[in-house]
């Protein structure tokens, strides 16, 4: 087999390879004793039939497909060993048949492969610094956030229903005097104040006390996933069964024991130590996506469908785990919005753009700068590891595999990476202000995304974000 390779169209490189009428005869005596169990003619036992007589019977083309299949896997991973040093391949190829007869055989991949980043500059830019802070506020606030969560649950039976209160309702959703699909559950558990449901029902339950009934008048909003609900009217027939309340634990040091802290003092220095480990990493990941938006203003790159594709895929699984937290299955979500994951993985597109264009301008980078990772420092982190989870280096090394390792060794190089980025660019410190949203995460640009709300049941009551 000889082959050749050329630059194609958006990032891919057709591998042509041509095979000897040799060759081409091997793969279709190989294609056909692999094959021929699927085939009968009259007069031969199943499976015994010669190779001419089925070619004769069926078509001399019979097994040429098998054959090119053979042929492809028996020469394609060769082709990209011996090319690595000029592509990576980062997809699988498209094949095609160039020409097939008794003199040669060609068959072409067109293969996605690694594309080369174009970089402006990297240096010199001023980029925002994000720095966040935690203050006694904030662990109040998050002190209070337990305190809620592990409230003790109690019946409710004198009072009516109230924000922060759990009720089991019945409800009948209905426009213009019809019941519309999904809008219609019995016995559902509804927590008030969630902002799980469309504006206005919660706040329409609030007040209503056991066994009494009431039409909550709602307007479905602009961006709701239904068409035929988008900025509609409604009314929902609502039922009230049950009410359960909370039952607020003191704030003492019983209450700190059952935390996992001595003391009071001893369990808000727990809550400050870990709101701050939080905020740093908040910190650092946004000053290290807003670096990367910066430099990525100026830089071009052709990236393959290969490419955004994987990265929608992580974003679509990311979003799975975020909902399966929730209890809920991706499946019965994409069914309650009548979408496929074909369909709904493109609403990642842009994103999957931003962030592989940002991964290939970080290994650009790398690879300018000539930033490594040393063995010793490999070691050190393997040795960090071990110890956080019990175990002697030696122990950890023999239960991790190459590929943890080169996880290692390309987080110190990133780690390197940025910390030369912040030295060698005009780094303007960012004033957080509580009253307003904050920049968006690192983590949802590149691929985290979730839903603010996902239904729990099917009921078209619930909030689409």
């Amino acid at each position: 087999m000889k082959y050749v390779t050329e630059p194609s169209e958006k990032s891919t490189v057709k591998v042509s390879m041509t095979f000897t009428p040799e060759e081409w005869a091997a793969a279709n005596d190989k294609a056909y004793l692999e094959n021929r169990k699927k085939y009968a003619v009259n007069g031969f036992r199943k499976g015994k039939v010669p190779k001419h007589v089925l070619e004769l019977y069926y078509g001399k083309g019979l097994f040429y497909e098998e054959a090119l299949g053979i042929l492809y896997g028996e020469h394609y991973s060769d082709v990209l060993e011996k090319e690595k040093d000029r592509f990576t391949a980062v997809g699988e190829p498209s094949l095609s048949v160039d020409d097939i007869s008794d003199e040669k055989v060609v068959l072409v991949a067109t293969v996605p492969v690694l594309p080369d980043v174009e970089i402006q500059t990297y240096k010199g830019i001023k980029i925002t610094k994000f720095e966040y802070t935690v203050t006694d506020a904030d662990v109040d606030k998050e002190i209070e956030g337990t305190r809620e969560r592990v409230a003790e649950k109690v019946e409710v039976t004198d009072r009516a229903a109230a924000m922060g209160d759990t009720v089991k309702i019945d409800f009948v959703g209905t426009k213009d005097g019809e019941a519309f699909e999904g809008g219609t559950a019995e016995g559902y558990d509804l927590t008030l104040g969630s902002r799980s449901f469309i504006p206005g029902f919660e706040e329409g339950v609030v007040g209503m006390k056991i066994g009494e009934k009431k039409d909550v008048a709602v307007k479905f909003p602009d961006d709701y996933q239904a068409e035929n609900l988008k900025g509609q009217n409604a009314t929902f027939a609502v039922t009230l069964h049950a009410i359960t309340g909370k039952k607020l634990a003191e704030l003492n040091d019983e209450f700190a024991k059952k935390m996992g802290s001595e003391t009071m003092e001893a369990y808000r220095a727990k809550v400050r130590e870990r709101l701050e480990k939080n905020a740093a990493t908040r910190s650092r990941n946004e000053t290290e996506n807003a670096i990367l938006t910066e430099i990525a203003k100026g830089a071009k790159a052709e990236i393959p469908d290969a490419l955004i594709s994987r990265q929608e895929d992580i974003s679509l699984r990311n979003m799975e785990y975020n909902l399966m937290y929730q209890g809920i299955k991706l499946d019965d979500y994409l069914k309650y919005i009548g979408s496929t994951r074909e369909e709904y993985k493109k609403n990642f597109e842009e994103e999957a753009k931003t962030s592989v264009l940002h991964q290939l301008i970080l290994e650009k980078i790398i690879k300018l700068e000539n930033i490594t990772a040393s063995e010793e420092e490999i070691n050190a982190k393997v040795e960090e590891q071990a110890k956080s989870v019990g175990k002697s280096a030696e122990e950890y090394k023999k239960t991790i595999d190459p590929r943890q390792l080169d996880y290692i060794e390309n987080d110190i190089k990133v780690t390197k990476l940025f910390t030369f980025l912040e030295a060698n660019n005009e780094m303007t410190a960012f004033k957080e202000e509580k009253s307003k949203s904050a920049p968006k995460k690192k983590a949802e640009a590149d691929g985290g995304t979730k839903p603010k709300a996902a239904p729990k049941k099917k009921a078209a009551a619930k909030k689409e974000d």
